[in-house]
């Protein structure tokens, strides 16, 4: 029968069934099993720390008993199973569970042998201090707070954490289709990882990585292998190997004995030592003799071998057959805004800091408005205490409390609740020392107003705040890594097989680009034909050579003031007279975008400068060290340059070099980057800033056409089109002031016929590589290059063909391998050098027959500084 209030409804069963399933499995992810990505608790810990702290349980007061935490959160924030509280404050004692514990035990907690802790009505137990932290300033309306489930008060829907918690000491939990287990790491790491993305917003998820080595387990043991570890934290998502750690005594009797001292993370102590005792009675591991459990606080398991036997081998069937060796599969699974998502390492710290932000507003906003509102009392006692004998006689005159407000309010601007405040002063107030300390107290908290004001209006003095609060909440709570990381045998790097050989790197006028192993090109003597040094094709020709060692990064400035960086070995390789590939298929180039510069380096460090100079005769000094994001595809901004300008070269100083400019027409301005007394003369700049002027040109078409350092251990040898070169010292070139037009390098035809097409710093046991427009190139040792002055003809580098002309140099980059075998294969006799050196330069026009021609008066007069 049915009453006359009942509504029947016809459903489908199955809709019934799918959204009551729906709704219950979002109620265990979001209350029960997963974590905030924020603080990192799950819904249960985070009511167990809250009661902790309302019932007055901190680090430096008496234990209390585990019965009444647990009896308090039942009764006012959990309503579930006791048995679900208990476990998890014991979890949150143990100090082989938490990475940084939580909570101060007093009594049977369990033990890593599985033991099962005391009921809740024997232990006790007390917040520590960094839980202390976790739950800091809650009381300043930092964080939200919601109806408990019976309304009866309010409890934290997240803690403000001043510590990023989730990724200290992890997190495990299965919820409705969804897992979350996130392991342990080190705070240090943490905290230096999220002050490098506080200070650099734009730092790459790559170089937050290089900050976290990976988990650091509160049991310890070995994390073998990075490649797990690189997989979560660059996903979310990877398998962490961990090992126990061993180590061998020789004992009394002259055999071995394993000793094992930290196990894996998440493994009985009990079972392990079970499982090797069954493996050794099965004699499926033979070999051992003795097995004994010496642990008490620390882990200490003895494993006596047979003699003879050797500890490696027995080792590696333990960590085979037994825990002794474990996998941990790390899901970085947390609830963002309520939602569970899975994220890398730098998603979950973006959350913590997002978080912080929020909590430090709301905390200096709510400390502002006490602030201002303690002000405004203060100021009303001071119009009191100025007044303080009409006050008395307003006061003693008035019938009643609400008259003497009133009348007060008349004569005197105070608000309702200044006069209130002033009715409540008690007379000791009124005397001439309780003035001064108002009259103190206004002025500190003016100063304590204009601080807080200054946090909230600007964001960098904000994320100050948080990063100098994280520091020094870390500071206390700083610890050694526990967990060691040691690669596995199956990891390699591929430096470790690729041998570090030196390489010629040749891009083409029509963009193709490959490396070619120095030793395919053979030394020969000055003015030798020399070889093909790659295919020809219709108007294309070997534009830029640069050489290197294969593990080295070459950094790639373009013309248009990108700059990418790669390993060398990451180049195509191609033989001596192969195309190569096309540039755009390896760096991301724009239409009409060449490369104009390339140079090595080991490491972006912040002693190096990275100079620029462009066609027009700019220059620009930047560190290294900001250029260390340009190892991403895409490459970053390495100058802002003028419309029609281009990049013509790039160099590496230390901040204390002499620079040289050499423009197209033969002239060059030599200065320095700060005086002998350490003032600055060429100052560095940001990264994509524009440069300075750094020479000027004197005649109508010129453009600055290199760029060196100075080496006063090196000759300066320039080489133009025709095959010339001049090898003199750099103290030849005097010093000027950065941008002056330059004095005369080497004497070209007035006509413009013939120009610079490089300058190189060059050491008598160097040998350059010299490229014509024709795809011939020719191996040349430095001193079979005569040395002249400064402004000379020159001396004949090589022979050109009909047609044919000098299109680029460089200085050969050899392994000391090849720099012996090259220094016994040349062998050069005095004869040689001298036969060489009486070599003349055919007479073409202009230029003089003896390539030893001194510079004429005309050269001397076209110097200006």
């Amino acid at each position: 029968m049915f009453t006359a209030n009942e509504k029947l409804t016809t459903a489908n069963i199955t809709d019934i069934m799918q959204t009551a399933y729906i709704d219950y499995s979002m109620s265990v992810i979001v209350s029960r099993a997963l974590p905030d990505a924020r603080d990192g608790l799950k819904p249960v810990q985070r009511r167990i720390l809250y009661a902790m702290l309302r019932e007055g349980l901190l680090h430096n007061r008496a234990f209390d008993k585990c019965a009444g935490v647990v009896g308090e959160v039942l009764k006012n924030y959990h309503p579930h199973g006791d048995s679900s509280v208990y476990d998890t404050l014991v979890r949150m004692a143990q100090n082989w569970v938490m990475r940084y514990p939580l909570i101060d035990p007093q009594g049977n907690f369990g033990s890593v042998d599985g033991d099962p802790p005391a009921a809740y009505r024997y232990t006790e137990s007390r917040l520590t201090a960094l839980a202390e932290t976790l739950l800091a300033n809650i009381e300043e309306e930092t964080v939200d707070f919601a109806p408990n489930y019976k309304e009866s008060t309010t409890e934290p829907t997240v803690l403000p954490s001043a510590l990023p918690h989730l990724l200290m000491n992890g997190s495990t939990g299965i919820a409705v289709g969804m897992a979350t287990n996130i392991p342990p790491h080190n705070l240090d790491e943490l905290i230096a990882a999220t002050c490098a993305i506080i200070d650099r917003p734009d730092i790459t998820l790559e170089e937050v990585c290089q900050f976290i080595k990976g988990p650091d387990f509160p049991t310890g043991g070995v994390i073998v292998g990075t490649a797990g570890i690189d997989s979560y934290l660059r996903t979310g998502k990877g398998i962490v190997r961990m090992r126990g750690k061993a180590h061998t005594e020789e004992m009394k009797t002259g055999g071995e004995q394993i000793i094992i001292t930290e196990i894996p993370y998440n493994v009985n102590r009990a079972n392990l030592v079970s499982k090797i005792a069954e493996l050794v009675s099965d004699k499926t591991i033979e070999g051992i003799r003795d097995l004994r459990d010496e642990s008490d606080e620390n882990t200490r398991i003895v494993i006596e071998l047979k003699r003879g036997e050797q500890a490696e081998p027995i080792l590696n069937q333990l960590y085979k057959k037994t825990a002794l060796e474990s996998s941990f599969g790390v899901t970085l699974l947390a609830l963002d805004d309520k939602r569970p998502k899975q994220m890398n390492i730098r998603e979950l710290l973006d959350c913590y800091i997002e978080h912080r932000r929020d909590v430090i507003t709301r905390r200096t906003q709510y400390r502002l408005r006490k602030a201002e509102d303690r002000a405004h009392i203060l100021e009303g006692y001071k119009i009191a205490l100025d007044n303080l004998d009409d006050f008395v006689r307003i006061i003693r005159a008035s019938s009643n409390r609400q008259e003497a407000k009133e009348k007060l309010m008349a004569k005197y601007p105070l608000t309702e609740r200044q006069t209130d405040a002033i009715l409540e002063l008690r007379l000791y107030q009124l005397t001439g020392l309780e003035r001064d300390k108002i009259e103190e107290e206004y002025a500190q908290l003016l100063r304590l107003i204009e601080e807080l004001r200054g946090i909230l209006e600007s964001e960098r003095r904000l994320l100050d705040v948080i990063k100098e609060e994280l520091v020094e909440a870390g500071g206390k709570y700083s610890s050694a890594r526990k967990s060691d990381i040691v690669p596995d045998m199956g990891d390699f790097r591929m430096e470790d097989v690729i041998p570090n050989e030196g390489m010629v790197i040749t891009i083409s006028h029509s963009g193709f680009i490959k490396r070619t192993r120095v030793a395919e090109y053979r030394s020969q003597k000055r003015g030798g034909k020399g070889i093909i040094g790659a295919d020809t094709y219709t108007d294309d020709f070997v534009e830029h050579l640069f050489t290197a060692q294969t593990h080295d990064y070459i950094l790639f400035i373009t013309s248009h003031g990108q700059c990418l960086a790669r390993k060398v070995y990451q180049i195509p390789e191609g033989t001596r007279t192969s195309k190569g590939k096309s540039v755009k298929s390896f760096l991301s180039l724009d239409d009409g975008e060449k490369i104009a510069a390339m140079l090595t380096t080991s490491d972006f460090d912040e002693e190096h400068f990275l100079v620029m100079a462009t066609k027009e005769g700019q220059i620009k000094k930047t560190a290294l060290a900001a250029y260390t994001n340009s190892t991403r595809d895409s490459g970053i901004i390495g100058i802002n340059l003028a419309e029609n300008d281009t990049v013509i070269g790039c160099v590496l100083t230390n901040g204390a070099n002499e620079i040289i400019l050499v423009s197209n027409l033969g002239l060059a301005v030599r200065f320095r980057e700060q005086t002998e007394t350490g003032e600055v003369l060429f100052r560095a700049t940001g990264r994509a800033t524009s440069g300075v002027t750094g020479m000027r040109f004197k005649k109508k078409g010129d453009y600055l056409q290199a760029i060196e350092v100075v080496d006063l251990e090196k000759k300066f040898l320039v080489a133009s089109q025709s095959g010339l070169g001049v090898r003199t010292r750099f103290e030849d070139y005097r010093l000027i002031n950065r941008g002056g037009s330059g004095v005369t390098a080497q004497d070209l035809p007035r006509d413009g016929s013939v120009s610079l097409v490089g300058a190189l710093g060059v050491k008598d046991t160097d040998e350059i590589m010299l490229l014509t427009s024709k795809g011939q190139s020719i191996r040349c040792p430095v001193d079979t290059i005569r040395e002249t002055n400064r402004g000379a003809k020159g001396v004949k580098l090589l022979t050109l063909g009909e047609g044919d002309s000098l299109l680029s140099i460089a200085k050969v980059v050899e392994s000391e391998e090849e720099l012996d075998a090259a220094a016994a294969a040349i062998g050069e006799t005095a004869a040689d050098a001298a036969d060489a050196a009486a070599e003349t330069t055919p007479s073409t026009g202009d230029t003089p027959s003896t390539d030893d021609a001194e510079p004429d008066a005309a050269a001397d007069a076209d110097d200006e500084s």
